[in-house]
């Protein structure tokens, strides 16, 4: 009984962190390649996006 109860929580815990990593995907692929980008401010490459460098 108590080893079902300890699974059912890794396996809630497995599938709760692989959607929220689908959503968060899902998100920064909307916003496009330069709005989803972390260095959108301090990107100091040329990058495609036209952000000039800093």
């Amino acid at each position: 009984m108590i080893a079902n109860i300890g699974s059912f929580i890794i396996g809630a815990a497995i599938f709760g962190y692989a959607a929220w990593a689908l959503v968060k995907f899902i998100n920064k692929s909307k916003k496009g390649k330069c709005a989803a980008c972390d260095l959108e401010k301090p990107c100091s490459t040329q990058s495609p996006c036209g952000i000039p460098p800093k």
